[in-house]
């Protein structure tokens, strides 16, 4: 029977949890490190306030199959981001932080219900300035009986430092990769450096956890799962990006190489996002995958 990472921790996951929440006093929780005094209710990139904020709380059934399965991904989607794309399509999520504040407990609870309902893991939407509080609650829950794998599904803009405080704790890593350059990054987000953290960040997450694993019923276990949104006009320098992931990680590396972007929230001020991209970008996105070997997680 799979047992995940957490189990090994046991008190540990307390521990870490402190340490986690003192960075919120100074946070330099993600790459921006605003070094406001969160605990206090300083307000810094992310617009996170101390406590937590959830959106919603279900069985996910439109994730990756491997994280679907028959039952669906336990899903707890957290407000606010340290990103902030001008093309969101979460934005009253993700920039006006559209949710309730919860209690750690009440995020232990939820992931107790999700996995009474039978998903098959815990998946942690937008997590990376709450980490503090999610390793709280996941010490709750796992003293309660929680027992299935844990997804961090974050933007790729995640602090390599904050991230090793994750190590044996998270089971699979689902991080974007969105842009190849820091320049392409600075002009459609809030992020000066984020190429640079995104790389950094894959790097160590491929080191703690692997390529994905997926048992014999289709299921993930453990390991990366990559996403990479196509956007018009290849501006965001796909090919690089499948070159990195191969050379630099495997290219066994699970990719899934999305097609859903559309003009959303601020997008139509830049007239080169004002579409949606074309079957031949994608088709061209699929070959560069190829060229650098990847074969996982988009059509064959």
């Amino acid at each position: 029977m799979y047992e995940p990472f957490y189990f090994q921790l046991s008190r540990e996951l307390s521990c870490r949890a402190e340490m986690l929440k003192r960075i919120l006093s100074n946070c330099t929780l993600c790459p921006q490190e605003c070094r406001v005094n969160r605990l206090a209710g300083e307000l810094g990139v992310c617009g996170a306030p101390a406590e937590p904020v959830v959106s919603s709380c279900f069985p996910h059934f439109g994730e990756e199959r491997p994280l679907v399965g028959t039952n669906g991904s336990g899903t707890i989607f957290l407000t606010h981001c340290n990103l902030k794309c001008i093309f969101c399509q979460n934005n009253d999520i993700s920039h006006y932080g559209s949710g309730r504040p919860v209690e750690i407990t009440d995020i232990a609870n939820m992931m107790l219900t999700l996995q009474q309902l039978g998903c098959h893991n815990i998946n942690f939407v937008t997590p990376t300035h709450y980490t503090a509080h999610i390793v709280s609650a996941i010490a709750i829950a796992a003293e309660n009986g929680l027992h299935i794998p844990l997804v961090y599904n974050s933007s790729g803009y995640d602090s390599v430092e904050t991230l090793k405080l994750l190590d044996g704790i998270i089971d699979i890593y689902m991080p974007d990769a969105k842009f190849a350059d820091n320049e392409t990054a600075r002009k459609y987000t809030q992020a000066d450096n984020y190429a640079d953290a995104m790389y950094a960040a894959l790097k160590e997450m491929h080191q703690q956890v692997g390529v994905l694993q997926i048992n014999n019923q289709g299921v993930a276990e453990r390991g990366v799962l990559i996403r990479h949104l196509v956007m018009p006009g290849g501006i965001v320098g796909s090919e690089r990006i499948f070159k990195f992931i191969a050379e630099e990680l495997s290219p066994h590396s699970y990719v899934n190489i999305m097609a859903q972007y559309y003009p959303s929230h601020r997008a139509n001020e830049f007239p080169e996002l004002n579409r949606r991209v074309t079957h031949q970008e994608m088709l061209d996105a699929y070959t560069a995958a190829r060229k650098y070997g990847l074969h996982r997680g988009f059509p064959e």
